[in-house]
């Protein structure tokens, strides 16, 4: 490193023109970066969705679930699979491990699901692979004039529909709370009757007809022609003029008129809505891609007034957002950083060297960012905002040393480099000891490595780029700036000199009390509730308000619509959108909800208090006696943090299951912070069963017409205003008790019978959910948890489980939040623990010993110290990301104890151990509490400012990192000289000996 110093000096030219360019490419790499939210990831997951209206939880769970469970079964890299049923849809969620193939596996469903016979009722399954980039850009909503025709509604839509798709980089729209148009056949029961037809002539009325067919060619009037036939169904009244029998016609029996049919409700602010979910290309920049869909947005409102599109949410305003918040913070933290140097050293040049390194740094960075592929988002600009502290660290000690030997040596250039090459190979290893602990995040395989590496990438860069800086410009630059001084002399403190021998001599008194401290701190964070990620400051809320699973459709759409006018009237509501039932559009996208669930996303005004309203809307709870309210806040790029526990009961036999989940909710129910507990088998539907007599009818004939009977069935298509229209049959029976479903009458070969002379009618309560684990049934049983006690929560529950006595076969595995929170934490503990091991490889090269490296490492535990009085003191509830800040003060805390060690191992050459340790910690006492004040005002402004939803970097983490790094620092200078003497205790006690001797030796001949 020492000949980098030197070839700066002579290529002073080349190094002012890559200090230019390296400015200027970082300026240009910074427009020319694609901005987007997350780095593209896939999620190790594959998700596959069928919908089929009409049919129980029972009946999917056995013709759909069942059979597709089969069929993914034995898939190449499949982990664990999940299945989901309730009434009307079925999801299973096959998991892979993180070296699959996410593409290939989605290929290799479709295939395997493709050829599994299901019911005529249930659509052709949707198979769903998540990633990033497939997170939404752009919510739009629109709402049409009530005054136009329903053909004029469909072609506006489609037209926006058409015009967002043709948006350059726009991806998938989802469109839901659309009506499709439609024919309904309304049968009259009576005029049936009368007219002698069986309902089962009207499924038939448009068989072989709407035919297109070519005959063939002909020789017609002496010339080679073409023979058609067109059989199209053009307008109503043809319809309706079709025979069912011998004259009858359809409108003597039947109602027919066109109708709309709505797949699911949405509703924006009280008025019926389309929601339009807009994603970008897997390549395309977000923000580009959001401002083209609000300018499109605007032009759609202008062209038409009968069209009110609004832009609800753009990532594009996110990510600027986002990108504005972090770079304030930087330079904010740049500042503090500045003010701090200069209060030390008291010289507007030497700081001035030494800041040059924060821009310069940056710019290599985000050139090497965009020749890496890498985008600008909420993790790389997390990066750089926990960089920006650490950036003048190397600059600081190499401007600090050149300072000092200016203080007792005339100005020359070889004080310069020789002054730079004391502390070369100190921030050298600290540099690279600080990168290695981000090196285990980019070597995880998978979706993490993709979320971690570019975080891993951006703080490597700045600190390598840091380095270079300081070992080359910040010489030369104070070769220039600082030529001709001369500084009044400064030396180490002698107090904290003669402090430092102190503790050398009474070795167990501060030793003792920092192990005191440790095993205090420790005990403390352990003791100390782990909560779910922070929303306290949420700009939406998620409401949701689920119905009994046999509550009517319009009970439900009346209760939904009742919620809304109360959150709508609220003056804290900026706006409020409903939704309710499932999309073939949703279901896509793999989402899939209970058709009695009604989902609210409400939009708080800026300076609204959230969690007022959230109460409020929980406090609405009793109007809604059978309904089950919840309010949360929520990030709508990340979504909400959950505070669920579940725990699953696995097993054969369904009453051992039904016994263990009873017990299993019995004992969490009393502990404490455990808000509500539920289970899957608590909510029952009623389901009737006609248990048929095979000598009596067949099976699938008496099936098709009881369909018939009780659902829309589509019996064809015709041709309304140019437009291909579906035709339903509307279902002749609505039985409104057991008796009239058990007075039905079907056609058998003895002619009508009453469903009853040839079946049997049963009622069965049926539980509403069936949720299987790698194709077997198990029972879930669900606890809410307070969010800030969810660690102490879980651990209770599991304790609670743990004392269950259960039969043989019978399993519980807790889960949830908390289980997902705690290998969340024991992921991060295992880097720590790699990281840690290549931290003391790196300081074993650099030292070559094993002994003056486990020294330096003694400033992890108390850093600890630190980390733990620090959230504390705040009262910040540790979550995921305190457990990240405390994996990057692995790296940032032995830096301090490097410079202090390599200044000892400096001094050993002409000193005594304990004399080379008391010299440098009173020399390197300023360079350590320098570099430790920049890195803790640098993250100053994460603490006290706002922070992006999402975001690597929060509150905690930067408590942590502070506390650490302050506690390290104190502790450093005192403790780790105490661990060093003990490690070489027995060549410091034979100098110590050797030195008294002498001294002996020297007092007698002084008296003779």
């Amino acid at each position: 490193m020492n000949k980098v110093t030197e070839w700066s000096f002579r290529n002073k030219a080349a190094i002012i023109l890559l200090v230019v360019m390296a400015l200027a490419m970082g300026a240009m790499s910074y427009f020319r970066l694609p901005m987007e939210f997350l780095p593209s990831a896939d999620n190790p997951q594959v998700v596959i969705t069928a919908i089929g209206q009409g049919s129980s939880a029972g009946a999917m769970e056995k013709q759909v679930t069942n059979p597709l469970e089969e069929a993914v079964m034995f898939v190449k890299g499949k982990t664990s699979m999940f299945s989901t049923t309730g009434d009307g849809y079925s999801q299973v969620t096959v998991n892979f491990d993180s070296k699959t193939n996410m593409k290939e596996a989605k290929t290799e469903i479709e295939s395997a699901i493709a050829g599994v016979p299901l019911p005529s009722n249930v659509m052709k399954p949707f198979v769903t692979q998540l990633n990033t980039s497939m997170i939404p850009i752009g919510w739009v909503s629109v709402s049409l004039e009530e005054e136009l025709s329903r053909q004029e509604k469909e072609a506006k839509l489609d037209l926006i529909v058409s015009e967002l798709k043709a948006i350059e980089g726009a991806g998938q729209i989802s469109v839901s709370g659309r009506s499709e148009t439609i024919v309904t056949v309304q049968p009259d029961a009576e005029k049936l009757q009368t007219a002698g037809v069986p309902v089962q002539s009207l499924m038939g009325v448009l068989q072989g007809r709407g035919v297109s067919a070519s005959l063939g060619a002909q020789i017609v009037d002496g010339a080679a022609a073409n023979v058609n036939l067109v059989d199209d169904i053009t307008d109503m009244e043809t319809l309706k003029s079709l025979p069912v029998a011998p004259g009858v016609t359809l409108a003597d029996v039947a109602d027919v008129q066109v109708s709309s049919n709505q797949e699911s409700v949405s509703r924006m602010n009280g008025k019926d809505a389309v929601m339009m979910t807009v994603s970008k290309a897997a390549d395309a920049n977000a923000v580009a891609v959001g401002e083209r869909i609000e300018e499109k947005v605007a032009e759609l409102n202008e062209s038409d007034s009968a069209v009110e599109a609004d832009v609800l949410i753009s990532t594009s305003e996110s990510v600027v957002q986002s990108v504005n918040s972090m770079l304030r913070e930087v330079l904010l933290g740049a500042l503090f950083a500045t003010i701090v140097i200069l209060l030390f050293m008291r010289n507007v040049k030497a700081t001035l060297v030494t800041i040059v390194s924060i821009p310069l740094s940056l710019g290599i960075t985000l050139y090497l960012l965009q020749l890496s592929g890498v985008s600008l988002n909420i993790i790389t600009l997390g990066g750089v905002a926990v960089a920006v502290g650490r950036l003048v660290d190397d600059s600081i000690v190499v401007i600090e040393n050149i300072y000092r030997r200016l203080q007792r040596e005339s100005f020359s250039v070889k004080l310069v480099t020789d002054a730079t090459k004391e502390v070369a190979s100190a921030i050298t290893s600290s540099t690279i000891v600080t990168v290695a602990v981000f090196l285990p995040m980019g070597l995880l395989r998978g979706s993490l490595q993709d979320f971690l590496l570019p975080f891993a990438l951006t703080v490597t860069y700045s600190l390598l780029a840091s380095l270079v800086v300081a070992l080359t410009v910040v010489p030369l630059l104070s070769a220039i700036l600082l030529k001709g001084t001369k500084e009044a002399g400064h030396k180490g403190s002698p107090r904290f000199s003669a402090f430092v021998a102190w503790c050398l001599k009474h070795k167990w008194l501060p030793l003792t009390l920092s192990v005191v401290l440790l095993i205090g701190s420790v005990g403390a964070y352990i003791a100390m509730p782990k909560g779910a990620l922070d929303s306290s400051s949420a700009e939406n809320v998620s409401v949701e308000m689920q119905f009994p699973s046999d509550a009517p459709y319009e009970e439900v759409l009346k209760g939904g619509e009742t919620l809304e006018r109360f959150i709508t009237e609220r003056d804290d509501v900026e706006w409020v959108m409903m939704t309710l039932g499932n999309s073939s559009e949703n279901a896509e996208f793999g989402s899939i909800v209970s058709p009695t669930l009604v989902s609210y996303i409400v939009d708080m005004k800026e300076g609204a208090d959230a969690e007022s309203f959230m109460e409020a809307v929980r406090g609405q709870k009793a109007q809604f006696s059978d309904a089950d309210l919840q309010a949360n806040a929520v990030d709508l790029m990340m979504g909400g943090g959950s505070s669920t526990i579940y725990m699953d009961v696995t097993g054969e036999d369904e009453e051992m299951l039904s016994e263990a989940a009873r017990k299993a909710a019995d004992a969490v129910s009393g502990i404490d912070g455990v808000l509500k507990v539920e289970s899957n088998q608590e909510e029952m539907k009623p389901v009737y069963t006609f248990e048929l007599d095979p000598e009596l009818a067949r099976g699938e004939e008496v099936a098709m017409q009881l369909h018939s009977l009780l659902n829309p069935m589509p019996i064809g298509q015709i041709k309304v205003e140019g437009e291909e229209t579906p035709v339903m049959l509307q279902p002749v029976a609505s039985p409104g008790s057991e008796a009239e479903l058990a007075g039905l009458t079907v056609m058998t070969d003895a002619g009508p019978k009453a469903v009853t002379d040839i079946a049997k009618l049963t009622k069965t309560e049926q539980a509403a959910l069936a949720y299987h684990k790698d194709g077997e049934t198990y029972i879930r049983v669900t606890a809410s948890a307070d969010p800030k006690k969810l660690s102490v929560v879980g651990d209770e529950i599991t304790k609670a489980i743990d004392g269950i006595e259960l039969p043989d076969g019978v399993e519980i595995l807790v889960g949830g939040a908390s289980a997902e929170q705690m290998e969340d934490f024991a992921d991060l503990g295992m880097t720590a623990l790699i990281s840690i091991g290549i931290v003391y490889l790196i300081m074993v090269l650099t030292f070559k010993t094993l002994r003056a490296p486990l020294a330096i490492m003694i400033s992890l535990p108390l850093a600890a110290i630190g980390a733990v009085t620090g959230l504390l003191v705040s009262g910040v509830t540790p979550d995921f990301t305190a457990m990240f800040g405390a994996l990057m003060l692995i790296g940032i805390v032995v830096t301090n104890a490097i410079v202090l060690i390599d200044r000892v191992k400096q001094n050993e050459q002409t000193m005594s151990v304990r004399d080379a340790l008391v010299e440098a910690a009173a020399t390197r006492m300023r360079p350590i509490v320098m570099t430790a004040l920049a890195t803790i005002c640098a993250m100053l402004p994460l603490v006290f400012g706002s922070h992006e939803s999402g975001s690597i970097v929060s509150q905690s983490l930067a408590i942590v990192v502070i506390g650490g790094l302050a506690a390290a620092t104190l502790l450093t200078l005192i403790i780790v000289p105490c661990v060093y003497e003990l490690l070489f205790f027995r060549k410091s006690r034979k100098e110590r000996k050797a030195q008294m001797t002498q001294g002996s030796a020297e007092a007698a001949v002084a008296l003779e």
